[in-house]
């Protein structure tokens, strides 16, 4: 009863957080999680620390939605002539996200961390982690401004395609953090498993894809049952992928590509989400992923978070900038994207905590996640300034 308490007074919130925003030129997005941080457990203690673990499901139903919603925005029709420019600045922007974090907090670990052991090695990590960004802040800005444009395709293009890459980058980083921990000799389990994530991920995606365009054929006559049941499908999916050790993210996403390029109904369900869900869905995702932040993880190792935030948007900007010049794109997408690529939360998070599933790095594990979950703090506030500012840049 309790918890059906405490969500009525957040969706009562919510609607006033919507209502007050544009009267103080605020995003949607950055008064929800103001909104949730002010609630949280760990802030004022409003809400118990229970209540957000019971709504746990809520915000994994929201990231499937939101995870699908981004892969159906690749559309073969309409990035078949950009598919080039996509891969390069994927490319770029993770692996120089990858390089200038690991390398910038190798050369400054004796100030950021005095007297800690191999600092190679979380550097490594930490550069693995940084490739990862959060498609939620970005397709929600992007659904506020109305921005569908060429600049906020590809956007959402690298955004979806950035999953994929920041796994193998963190598969390629705990390889050989494991090399310099152990006997020297290499280790290619991470490797092995970052393959099976991905590999799995994506069958699991294209399986649910095809199985779900079947339900419209047979739901065709009603167009409600037809949503019903590729909701359904979304949320197996996302639950499924977990229970198998894959990518929720990468699955769910996977599937919405399939089903923008093979569905001929799929707009409509799409509609059917834009108009009637997914203004609630963001809502509740942004205030319950703030009311799980705690703001003292941001004095527990603040050189570090302040390093991590720098070197990352250097490596993002400066990555997104070069493969979107040496791709041809246009000159508004070399200067605004890598703002756009800001944000950081579930994966990020994720990647950190599975360090604490590998032997030997019991050491690192806990100071990788507290600056991870610093940082998150930081991204999901400034991330959607940044990405409202490069969107209205660029109309």
């Amino acid at each position: 009863m309790d918890t059906l308490l405490y969500l009525g007074v957040i969706f009562v919130l919510g609607a006033l957080t919507e209502w007050s925003s544009p009267k103080l030129h605020l995003s949607k997005v950055v008064g929800y999680m103001v909104v949730g941080l002010v609630i949280a457990p760990g802030t004022f203690g409003l809400f118990p620390h229970s209540f957000v673990v019971d709504v746990h499901i809520i915000i994994d139903l929201s990231l499937a939605l939101i995870s699908v919603l981004v892969g159906a925005s690749l559309k073969r029709s309409e990035l078949l002539d950009k598919t080039r420019q996509i891969f390069s600045v994927t490319l770029f922007e993770a692996l120089f996200a990858f390089l200038v974090v690991t390398g910038g907090f190798f050369l400054l670990a004796g100030w950021v961390f005095p007297g800690v052991q191999e600092p190679l090695v979380i550097a490594l990590l930490l550069g693995g982690i940084a490739s990862a960004s959060a498609p939620a802040a970005t397709l929600a800005i992007i659904q506020e401004l109305h921005a569908y444009g060429r600049f906020s395709k590809i956007l959402l293009a690298v955004v979806a395609a950035d999953d994929a890459m920041a796994l193998i980058l963190f598969a390629f980083a705990m390889t050989l953090s494991s090399t310099l921990l152990g006997s020297g000799s290499i280790d290619y389990s991470s490797l092995l498993q970052a393959l099976y994530v991905i590999v799995g991920s994506i069958i699991i995606g294209l399986l649910a894809g095809v199985l779900t365009t079947w339900f419209e054929r047979l739901f065709s006559h009603h167009k409600g049952m037809e949503t019903i049941a590729t909701l359904g499908t979304v949320f197996i999916t996302y639950s499924v992928s977990g229970k198998l050790g894959l990518e929720p993210l990468l699955a769910t996403l996977v599937m919405g590509m399939v089903l923008a390029n093979l569905s001929k109904d799929f707009d409509l369900v799409e509609k059917e989400i834009d108009n009637h869900i997914i203004e609630i869905v963001f809502m509740l995702f942004f205030i319950l992923s703030a009311m799980h932040l705690d703001l003292s993880a941001l004095l527990a190792l603040p050189l570090a978070v302040i390093t991590y935030l720098l070197l990352r948007m250097i490596g993002k900007i400066g990555g997104a900038y070069f493969g979107a010049r040496v791709s041809g794109c246009d000159r508004s997408i070399q200067q605004y994207l890598g703002l756009g690529l800001f944000p950081q939360a579930g994966v990020a998070i994720g990647l950190a905590l599975s360090i604490q599933d590998h032997s030997g790095f019991e050491a690192f594990a806990p100071m990788i996640l507290n600056i991870i979950i610093a940082t998150t703090i930081v991204h999901e506030f400034i991330g959607p300034f940044l990405t409202r500012y490069a969107l209205e840049q660029t109309k």
